[in-house]
């Protein structure tokens, strides 16, 4: 009898090719695409998972198959779950990252639980990477296409979620998933991809968080390292480390945020060389390729999915804390973002990364 996966369909190509490399591996596929925001919020380029166009591309393909196919409300969840925490990130002067929340909890999480509802072995997606299982456990591994490889992203899954995981695109690079799915004639084969946060139209997270908030922001000052008042912000949740456009201020050097506090509403900004930091600490950190670190190790370490991996080395400090010390010091280390260890390609776990103060 054959296996039951549930994919999870954006409409796109990448996740429209993976629905049909599972169908031709022999499996009982279902499709099911989450609609994620009210239809105020929904965007009208093609290129986002959160279109208006995502639904009916999803459902052309899902017939062109012959394949199940749903499209199920998963607004309030994806509000509550992702949503409100990108918005009160910035509030709180960190920069988040909706991607990795949404895949632990909404697409690995919520729709992994509805797959098993609907009798499904496996929940599958167009990611480019690859789960294997080494050493008794489940690891994620690079995909073969390392210009378009995601595990940063799905770092957080646990063991339970990347046991019922199927990502096929992960041993394909992205100009063979497009020949595949235009030589059976899959009609998104030329669709663009999305650049961008799916539910922020234009990469314009200010405006969004602006229409979020019950009352505007309180200005604040920006000070230089020596506390100098050098002048005024709009509210510190729309800033980000370093940020240099939107200060508003004219020194005759290019000045960039070094630090965010929130509680003080203070930014404090410099030049580009203070940026550069050697130290961070991570916490909530999750470990895939083992089940806890307990002495120094050596690692590759990505503090941003556009960032390239340094060397470093990971430290296990109090409350399950990791200190990471890098070879060569790394430019704008933000807090509230993740940082992903690597060893030869394979996730060793991450976390996210912390306030505290280790310049």
């Amino acid at each position: 009898m054959a296996k039951r996966v549930v994919i999870a369909m954006s409409g796109g190509v990448d996740s429209s090719t993976a629905a049909y490399l599972l169908k031709e591996a022999g499996y009982e596929v279902v499709g099911i695409t989450m609609d994620l925001l009210p239809s105020s919020c929904k965007i009208e380029k093609a290129d986002s998972c959160c279109s208006l166009q995502a639904f009916p591309d999803a459902q052309d393909i899902a017939d062109q198959l012959k394949i199940e196919y749903y499209l199920l409300d998963y607004k309030e969840e994806f509000e509550r779950e992702v949503v409100r925490y990108f918005v009160n990130e910035y509030l709180n002067g960190q920069t988040p990252n909706p991607c990795v929340v949404c895949n632990a909890k909404v697409k690995f999480g919520l729709l992994l639980d509805k797959a098993k509802q609907l009798g499904a072995d496996y929940l599958a997606t167009g990611h480019y990477a690859r789960v294997l299982k080494k050493d008794g456990r489940y690891v994620i591994e690079k995909g073969k296409d390392l210009t378009k490889d995601q595990s940063y992203f799905l770092y957080r899954l646990s063991q339970y979620q990347l046991k019922h995981l199927l990502m096929p695109l992960g041993e394909h690079k992205k100009e063979e998933v497009r020949k595949i799915a235009y030589s059976r004639g899959l009609k998104v084969y030329n669709k663009p991809e999305s650049q961008e946060i799916c539910f922020i139209p234009d990469n314009h997270y200010q405006e969004f968080i602006k229409k979020r908030l019950d009352k505007d922001q309180e200005p604040g000052l920006i000070l230089d390292k020596s506390n100098k008042i050098l002048g005024r912000h709009p509210g510190v949740a729309f800033f980000t480390i370093g940020q240099r456009k939107g200060l508003g201020i004219a020194t005759g050097k290019p000045l960039y945020v070094l630090s965010i506090d929130s509680k003080k509403n203070v930014l404090v900004v410099g030049e580009e060389a203070l940026l550069y930091r050697r130290e961070l600490i991570a916490q909530e950190v999750n470990w895939i390729a083992m089940e806890k670190l307990t002495a120094e190790m050596e690692v590759m370490a990505k503090i941003r999915f556009l960032h390239k991996e340094a060397e470093a080395i990971i430290t296990p400090i109090l409350d399950g804390k990791v200190r990471i010390k890098f070879k060569e010091p790394q430019r704008a280390i933000a807090c509230g973002q993740s940082v992903v260890f690597y060893q030869e390609g394979v996730i060793t776990g991450g976390g996210v990364i912390g306030k505290e103060d280790t310049s």
